[in-house]
């Protein structure tokens, strides 16, 4: 015959007072209370082990304290009745809570109301009887289950009744508001192991079926459905003046941060078999149906059983396994544990260990050994032994362990109804949990936790010994489910993240699959493993948050991340570069967020290696164009080319394969095959709408840093389109014909289109056609005679400065030899040097008048920067005919840099070090504007670059430190714009 378990029947000195003065003030209470309470006061006046446990419980306990102070009722039934029957009823006493009294359904605030009575003489009754160690810890926490689960399903029973009166749906039968509604409330965790602890979250996970038939309309189900569980939410969790019933949380559910509170079956099976991510598996081992339609539940959870347990035991369910051991650090570390502080749950062999242990081997095991599918902890360690996975032993000793250490994680959580799992720090305070448990003193019961840790931590981390921990040394890096673990937050911080949460929640989106990279299983466990060599290196570049936001940018718009995080995996190299990326040059990390296929390029084991050279860049883009189908398949193509090579180009920089000079080199001959690419696109459509025109040929001249070869990563292309035809034809000869003005003007416009016109792909350049004859007052396009007319006649000094960078790009030979004859011709004509100089001095002083430095880093327009460069070696280029012999013809510096056209003139520089000076110059300057164009978009400010862009441009000008570079700048500029004032005074 079962014993009829009372609170009367206490053992003598199961716990002991806190201390006299404690327990004056617990006597006190009591006293009090025994003057609305009969029955206290008799059991006061008999006294006994009653009295005494009672006297030593308050002073161990505020909370149990206060609670019988406010409601001495609680205390009379607990001392009154049997603790079982009084705990049963007041489990019906919240299940029927949403039941109709004479016909009238209950408010929800009445519904709120009984849950919360009930729930907190249900509290304080468990309490003390767990206290009295009338009932076990197991006992305890399956009590505390089955009135969290009555709680829950007679809320949803209201809920589901309300509306049906509301007409907002139509129940089977209102009678059981749940039967039949499709509506499945699942018990995660805790909750659906039967284990919650004393004052316990619950963790709920909230499905429908909207073709039940109990919905007018199934469209409206997110909707009704969502609104019900707020409602739901605020029921158990709100508190009022009666307290509250549980907090609630719903975060489990799939991808929490983008679906609605309750989510439709057919979505969740999909997420689940697509994106479902191995803690969810370990989640749903302890899943079970605790409100709603019950019969549905089950069903749902027979269907989620493939995703939980895994048919074969092969090496893609061990690594995916394996992957969940890697995100829970395991604790190698030497040295004793502490007790002053310990979290019991997640610390080192404490609860969350023994629960990982029994689920691990359940994940691997459960799909070939049903007897493993259990939800209780006990259960599964004894059917693992059972399995002959553990020895026997191990069962009995985690089990121990894991009863032992809820006990002590019900007393931490007594002492103030507090959701904690910590060890007091204090001795006082320890003293109070060692003495609730029944130990003598604090130094028993240290010892007996720290044996029980010690046990549990070390058959922990013998689990999977081969297996390298998420940690890789660095520290706790967890990011599993949906909140934070605090010394994951701690070594994001030790690795130098100045926002260790936010980058935490992000790390978890990526975790969540919700991006397209990460959605496979396969990805997410590649990530899984380079996740600390990632987060080691990101943190190593200084401003780590913003390197990590900018890859997470560009983790977002990857269309797939399986072969990249496996290439990074086998590649370390390769993870260096995207963080010098991240961490130097958001101007690429904003390139490959919006176009990550400039990333493919990336993967070529040739790309440091290789000079990207005219013929290099010819025969890759000839190969990428053969297969476009039609003009506008052509014109994308030319973007995407476009924007892949700059990348590369600009990553040979940025890693210092390539120099400043070689990359403007590069980034001109790649402009000079795309803009011959694209005129010879527009030439086929103009000739298909328009025809050819007699004797026509065109040819495109570059300009500017275009003509120099000295383009950067942001530049723009300065153009003059130059043609010519028969002058005896009128028109086009095809189905459309056009006039020579308008033939070559639409060309022109074509061109000029397909280059810098927005498309899907972005554009090729940006297109400036300004330095033609006349300027913006001209024609965009000049016939030959015009154009040699203008120069000869009408041009500039500026325009003659200009010409001494022109060169063609690409078009008719023939033409292109004419035009390069009137650019000699035009330059080799004897100057007024007097004029000359005048012009070039004013032009400078004009410029530095109209548009001054924004500060030292503004390379081209500082005193002595490039401009005064360039019209140093522009200036005498134009005079070179004046002082040459009369029988010696100037030097030609068509088609040379700046740099090369110095030399070639050098020896006309007022003093024999100018030129060295120049050069010198020219070099810093170049090199550091190509990488700073590179990496930011706009001005650079010193104090908000990134650090690794301050690095990399110290290291170009080789120095130290950014003030040592801005001195160097500071000293070059001067000399540069001393020779400069030299020059212009001869």
């Amino acid at each position: 015959m079962k014993s009829v378990k009372r609170l009367d029947t206490v053992s003598a000195d199961v716990i002991r007072p806190l201390s006299q003065a404690e327990a004056k003030t617990a006597l006190a209470a009591l006293k009090d209370i025994g003057q609305s309470e009969a029955s206290v006061a008799q059991m006061l006046k008999e006294g006994g082990a009653l009295k005494d446990f009672l006297v030593a419980a308050f002073s161990l306990s505020p909370y149990l304290r206060d609670t019988a102070s406010v409601s001495p009722s609680f205390l009379a039934r607990a001392i009154g009745e049997p603790v079982e029957p009084a705990l049963s009823s007041l489990i019906e006493k919240a299940r029927s809570a949403w039941r109709p009294v004479d016909g009238k359904i209950p408010s929800e605030s009445e519904v709120m109301t009984v849950l919360r009575s009930a729930k907190r003489a249900f509290s304080f009754i468990l309490a003390l009887a767990d206290l009295a160690r009338i009932f076990t810890a197991k006992e305890t926490t399956c009590w505390l289950s089955e009135f969290a689960q009555a709680s829950v399903a007679s809320a949803v029973d209201h809920l589901l009744l309300a509306a049906h009166e509301s007409g907002k749906l139509k129940l089977v039968d209102p009678a059981e508001p749940s039967r039949g509604s499709g509506l499945i409330v699942l018990g995660m965790g805790k909750l659906g192991g039967r284990e919650l602890n004393y004052s316990s979250d619950i963790d709920i996970v909230v499905f429908f079926d909207p073709e039940v038939g109990i919905l007018a309309d199934p469209l409206d189900a997110s909707e009704i459905y969502g609104r019900m569980m707020r409602r739901l939410i605020r029921i158990l969790q709100d508190r009022t003046a009666d307290g509250y019933v549980f907090r609630t949380d719903l975060r489990l559910r799939p991808d929490p941060g983008s679906t609605p509170l309750a989510v439709s079956m057919d979505a969740a099976l999909i997420y689940y078999e697509g994106r479902g991510q191995n803690w969810e598996r370990a989640a749903y081992i302890k899943a079970r149906p605790v409100a709603g339609d019950m019969a549905a539940g089950d069903n749902f959870l027979k269907l989620l059983t493939p995703f939980v347990f895994r048919k074969y035991l092969d090496y893609a369910a061990i690594a995916d396994i394996h992957s969940i051991k890697r995100q829970i650090h395991v604790h190698k570390g030497h040295g004793a544990i502490a007790v002053k502080g310990h979290d019991v749950k997640l610390g080192r062999g404490g609860i969350r260990e023994i629960e990982f242990f029994a689920q691990t081997q359940q994940l691997i095991a459960g799909g070939r050994m049903p007897a493993l599918r259990t939800r209780e902890t006990e259960v599964a360690l004894g059917a693992l032994a059972e399995a002959k996975w553990i020895k026997p032993e191990i069962a009995t000793a985690l089990t121990e362990a894991y009863w032992f250490l809820r006990d002590v994680e019900h007393r931490i959580q007594m002492v103030h109804d507090e959701q904690t799992h910590r060890l007091p720090d204090s001795n006082s305070e320890l003293k109070r949990i060692a003495f609730m448990l029944g130990f003598a003193d604090v130094a028993a019961f240290s010892a007996r936790l720290e044996s029980i840790l010690k046990t549990v931590e070390r058959r922990y981390s013998r689990l999977f010994e081969q297996e390298e921990g998420l940690s890789g040394g660095e520290g706790n890096l967890v990011f599993t489910g949906q909140k934070d673990d605090p010394d994951t937050l701690k070594t994001l911080a030790e690795l130098g993240y100045e926002r260790p949460a936010d980058m935490s929640r992000m790390i978890r989106t990526w975790h969540s699959g919700r991006y397209r990279a990460t959605q496979s299983v396969e990805a997410r466990e590649r990530l899984t493993e380079m996740m600390p060599a990632l987060l080691k290196a990101f943190g190593e570049s200084r401003r780590a948050d913003e390197a990590l936001l900018r890859f997470d940018s560009f983790l977002k718009a990857l269309p797939a991340g399986i072969q990249l995080f496996s290439l990074i995996g086998k590649n370390p190299p390769l993870l260096s570069l995207i963080v010098t990326i991240m961490a130097s040059a958001p101007r690429l990390a904003d390139i490959i967020a919006s176009k990550p296929h400039v990333f493919d390029g990336m993967l070529d084991p040739g790309l440091m290696s290789e000079v990207p050279t005219r013929d290099y860049l010819s025969k890759r883009l000839d190969t990428f164009l053969s297969g476009s189908r039609h003009y506008e398949d052509r014109l994308d193509r030319l973007r995407i080319f476009a924007a892949e090579q700059r990348f590369l180009i600009g990553i040979r920089l940025l890693t210092a394969a390539i120099s400043g000079d070689d990359a403007g080199r590069a980034f001109t001959h790649l402009a000079d095959l795309l803009i011959d690419a694209a005129l010879t696109a527009v030439k086929g459509e103009i000739e298909t709408a328009h025809g050819t025109y007699p004797g026509g040929r065109v040819a495109v001249m570059g300009m500017g840093k275009l003509g120099s070869f000295e383009l950067t990563a942001g530049s723009d292309v300065d153009l003059i389109l130059l043609y010519d035809y028969d002058s005896e034809a009128f028109e086009s000869t095809g189905p459309k014909p056009l006039d020579a003005q308008r033939y070559f003007t639409r060309l022109t416009q074509r061109l000029i289109a397909a280059l810098s016109a927005p498309m899907a792909e972005g554009v090729v350049f940006e297109v400036d056609l300004r330095l033609r004859p006349s300027g913006n007052k001209g024609p965009v396009a000049s016939r030959i005679i015009a154009f040699g007319k203008y120069q000869r006649e009408e041009a500039w000094t500026w325009e003659h400065m200009a010409l001494t960078r022109a060169r063609i790009v690409c078009g008719n030979e023939s033409l292109g030899d004419e035009a390069k004859a009137i650019i000699s011709e035009v330059l080799a004509t004897k100057p007024d040097v007097k004029k000359i100089t005048t012009d070039v001095a004013e032009m400078r002083a004009l410029i530095a008048e109209e548009k001054p430095p924004r500060d030292i880093w503004d390379f081209k327009l500082i005193p002595g920067g490039l401009i005064d460069i360039e019209f140093i070696a522009q200036y005498l280029r134009l005079i070179a005919p004046a002082r040459a012999g009369s029988k010696d013809l100037p030097v030609d510096t068509y088609g040379l840099s700046t740099a090369q056209a110095l030399k070639a003139l050098g020896e006309d520089l007022p003093e024999r070090a100018d030129l060295d000076t120049c050069l010198e110059a020219l070099r810093l300057f170049t090199e550091l504007s190509q990488i700073i164009r590179l990496c930011v978009d706009g001005p650079f400010y010193a104090k908000d670059a990134p650090t690794g862009l301050v690095e990399r441009i110290c290291r170009a000008g080789d120095c130290p430190d950014l003030v040592t570079l801005e001195g160097e700048v500071k000293r070059l500029s001067g000399e540069v714009r001393g020779v400069f004032e030299r020059v212009m005074k001869r």
